[in-house]
């Protein structure tokens, strides 16, 4: 396996390539280390206080109790912050790098937000759920997605009443989670070249009228008791369960042919509906392509998006010597290896049209991970993932921080990462650089559990700087897998050559270093993934 291409897998399935990875991934070979990978777990959203915020018994806001009372209140039992921490922490030293990857793209799938849901144990509960699923079942994912808390309060489900049932979760389930808004062909492209619709309002009714009934799971309290009448107080701390009097028990038609007969449970209509959506010919291409955007390619051809369909449909995958998956429709294992193993994936050349925009938070954990660096998120939540509008578990919305089908103006592709990216975006990614090389990253905050900054080690690389050629290459082959075309490459080199003992003393060789790295991930081929 060539360098380039073990770099183009680390790229595509970890937060960033590292000297180490790239050699391990050489060794082991493609389909070995993806089967090594999804082996791995270990990575959990641990950080932040647990379920009190919804046992107050109190006629008084939580953080103006005297046991809760202080500035740090609300960052510790209400916001994301604490997994922001623990995602970067995770994303930057972790081994289990695909799982997180995956359980990345998932939660740009399957948005909820820290914007309109509040609950630092639910939110942790949430995104472990989608790391515990990782290479499991489609179909599981959507019925823990389904069955949470956190998403009910989000999409308005929890508590959804027969007599007045709140479409929201069945429309954003049908629209962004499952099927998509127009009828596609296996390849993903639109059947007859136009939008017909998957669904009308009707149908969107059946659905929210089948998902209603759950209500919280026990263990929350209020100092006014539960409502509405016969159902849970709010309580993040397990699955939704049924409660029979919000049910609609009249028979609803679905789609793929499934109908939900009269007097079925709750439990039962939601296995309709799930079956309904896994049976779905829209499911496979919807999901496959959405997937190979967040891991390899903006613009996957047809027969990528059809492939890797294919694998989601058999629930079977084999390649490079390995099989991967249990033959269950929508098994993410075998979807996941498809799209990894793929011709389009795999090689030095990619085509014209592959790959895509660097998104932010993959910005930040590619330059740190390659740079021997780390962090413990401080940094890269309120300050730069604000500044580069990926601030992590909170997009704007159910959309996500982009949509997947965001066009480039001046052509036919479309570029998801572009719905936040502007020329100041592209002064701040050079700032981003600036921060961490020439400022020193960031010393740990007080008061952050476990602190340890942001920051990278760029002294192993001081030994090739003598010969500026060698460390540029060095480091363009942890940026993009090979040395940078002749003309940049050219121009890097003379740049670093200007920091001489003469010049600058002492500091020759880390200012060169410096330098390099600088304008080495400050270069398009490090911006644009290929």
């Amino acid at each position: 396996m060539s360098v380039r291409d073990a770099y183009r897998l680390a790229d595509q399935a970890t937060f960033g390539a590292t000297e180490t990875l790239i050699a391990g991934i050489r060794t082991q070979g493609a389909a070995p280390w993806i089967a090594a990978q999804m082996a791995a777990s270990g990575s959990r959203y641990t950080l932040g206080n647990g379920d009190a915020i919804h046992k107050n018994t109190q006629a008084a806001f939580f953080c103006d109790l005297p046991a809760y009372a202080g500035d740090t209140c609300w960052r510790d039992w209400f916001s994301s912050q604490p997994l922001t921490w623990d995602f970067y922490r995770n994303a930057t030293q972790g081994g289990d790098q695909l799982r997180q990857r995956v359980a990345f793209a998932l939660q740009q799938i399957l948005v909820v937000n820290n914007l309109d849901v509040e609950g630092t144990y639910g939110l942790r509960n949430y995104h472990n759920a989608l790391l515990d699923n990782a290479f499991g079942s489609y179909r599981q994912v959507l019925k823990k997605v389904t069955l949470s808390p956190v998403m009910g309060d989000f999409l308005n489900n929890a508590n959804n009443d027969k007599d007045a049932p709140n479409e929201n979760y069945a429309r954003e389930l049908l629209q962004l989670f499952s099927i998509g808004t127009c009828a596609l062909n296996a390849d993903g492209s639109l059947q007859g070249g136009t939008c017909a619709a998957t669904y009308n309002n009707d149908t969107v009714r059946a659905y929210a009228y089948a998902l209603t009934g759950w209500t919280y799971p026990a263990g929350g309290t209020t100092a006014w008791g539960c409502w509405p009448t016969g159902a849970n107080c709010q309580y993040y701390g397990g699955d939704m369960v049924p409660v029979a009097r919000y049910h609609d028990t009249a028979a609803r038609t679905l789609l793929s042919g499934v109908t939900v007969p009269a007097n079925s449970t709750a439990a039962q209509a939601l296995e309709l509906v799930l079956d309904s959506l896994m049976q779905h010919p829209n499911t496979a291409p919807f999901v496959s392509r959405q997937l190979i955007q967040h891991l390899v390619s903006s613009n996957p051809s047809g027969a990528y998006v059809q492939r890797v369909a294919a694998a989601f449909n058999a629930g079977t995958f084999s390649g490079g010597g390995r099989s991967f998956g249990t033959g269950q429709r929508g098994d993410l294992a075998a979807t996941v290896a498809a799209v990894l193993l793929d011709p389009e994936a795999r090689g030095d050349t990619p085509a014209r049209r592959a790959g895509k925009l660097r998104e932010p938070v993959l910005m930040f954990t590619g330059v740190l991970r390659a740079l021997n660096g780390r962090s413990d998120g401080e940094a890269l939540g309120w300050w730069w993932g604000e500044v580069l509008r990926q601030h992590v578990f909170r997009p704007p919305s159910v959309f996500n921080f982009y949509p997947p089908d965001y066009p480039i103006p001046g052509s036919t592709l479309v570029g998801p990462g572009f719905g936040i990216h502007n020329a100041n975006a592209a002064l701040e990614r050079l700032n981003f650089l600036t921060y961490l090389l020439y400022w020193g990253g960031s010393t740990p905050a007080a008061g952050v559990p476990g602190a340890f900054g942001t920051g990278v080690n760029t002294q192993p690389f001081e030994a090739d700087a003598a010969d500026a050629a060698k460390l540029v290459d060095r480091l363009s082959v942890l940026a993009t897998g090979a040395p940078l075309p002749a003309a940049p490459r050219s121009s890097v080199i003379q740049a670093v050559e200007a920091f001489t003992q003469a010049n600058n003393g002492s500091t020759w060789q880390s200012e060169r270093v410096k330098q390099a790295a600088y304008l080495v991930f400050s270069t398009p081929a490090f911006q644009v993934q290929r």
